[in-house]
């Protein structure tokens, strides 16, 4: 999945990560809508993974056959970005 927001930010996760139970996609927080500096219209929150990988301001959401770097994958961190496996920076 490729997650798009403001300024052409982008996100790739994979299908299985953002089905995991932890995973929140958020339009309102304490039943109030997202304020802008939150992250609206839709945050996308991965609490497991390193934070580029939790979107802000999410404005669509595209599914995808083949794997597409996203921003900061296309600048050299890592795709799956978990830091308990240290996957900070992409392995060149």
């Amino acid at each position: 999945m490729l997650f798009h927001a403001e300024h052409e930010y982008t996100s790739a996760i994979a299908l299985d990560v953002v089905m995991e139970d932890d995973v929140i996609l958020a339009w309102n927080r304490n039943d109030e809508p997202l304020r802008v500096e939150d992250g609206w219209p839709l945050r996308l929150v991965i609490p497991r993974l390193y934070a580029y990988k939790s979107v802000k301001w999410v404005r669509r959401i595209t599914f995808l056959k083949e794997v597409e770097l996203g921003f900061w994958e296309k600048r050299g961190y890592h795709q799956e970005a978990d830091p308990w496996l240290n996957q900070r920076f992409a392995q060149l």
